[in-house]
């Protein structure tokens, strides 16, 4: 029934909560007029927000403009610590990954910034069985507007997205695609067209679907 496969990254793909969260608060340790230290619970309440709906969460002490500036620098070592640091790839990924790359092809769509998607294929080693990505960072449009974008640039007839937030749920139904929640993630969905508990369920739920 589909021929592609988007996904979302953040508590999709991968957990990179815990090395985020280290960089950002190295950031912000550097800025002397600032003595905000970002909780992981602060953090992860964010995941799947836009980087500066982000930034104003985080940063309600500064002016739009510091926001965005503080935004930008966590943004820039935020990829320099994870190229170096890694991640927690959820388990099962990998086999998933590769398995579903037989059948399907496979694409990225995040809110994130330039070089992040990038990032995580070289550290995760999943590069090769990934056709094309899309994010925020690159375009400036919302998570379902990119996925118009990775739809129409690679002429996908029936694609579905995987997520785990209502954001993702909500860019699914922007799109018109069906929509899948990893329930392991970060979120929470409303209506989701199915529903899988860790990744290795994926290649049996679309058969379902």
């Amino acid at each position: 029934m589909f021929d592609s496969i988007i996904f979302d990254l953040d508590g999709t793909l991968w957990d990179a909560v815990d090395n985020i969260l280290i960089s950002w608060n190295e950031v912000l340790s550097g800025h002397s007029n600032i003595s905000k230290k970002i909780t992981k619970d602060e953090l992860t309440a964010c995941m799947g927000l836009g980087m500066y709906e982000i930034a104003s969460r985080l940063f309600p002490f500064a002016s739009t403009w510091e926001q965005k500036e503080l935004m930008d620098e966590c943004s820039r070592y935020e990829i320099e610590y994870l190229a170096e640091h890694g991640a927690n790839i959820f388990d099962g990924i990998e086999e998933t990954v590769t398995e579903l790359s037989k059948g399907y092809r496979l694409f990225i769509c995040s809110n994130c910034q330039c070089g992040y998607i990038e990032c995580f294929l070289k550290v995760s080693g999943l590069e090769k069985f990934f056709t094309d990505f899309e994010c925020w960072g690159r375009t400036g449009l919302t998570k379902g507007e990119n996925n118009k974008l990775l739809i129409k640039r690679n002429s996908l007839a029936a694609p579905v997205y995987v997520g785990d937030t209502t954001g993702d749920e909500r860019s699914a139904r922007d799109a018109g695609i069906p929509f899948v929640f990893a329930s392991y993630g970060f979120g929470s969905s409303v209506s989701p067209d199915h529903i899988i508990n860790k990744p290795t369920e994926l290649l049996s739920c679309l058969n379902r679907l």
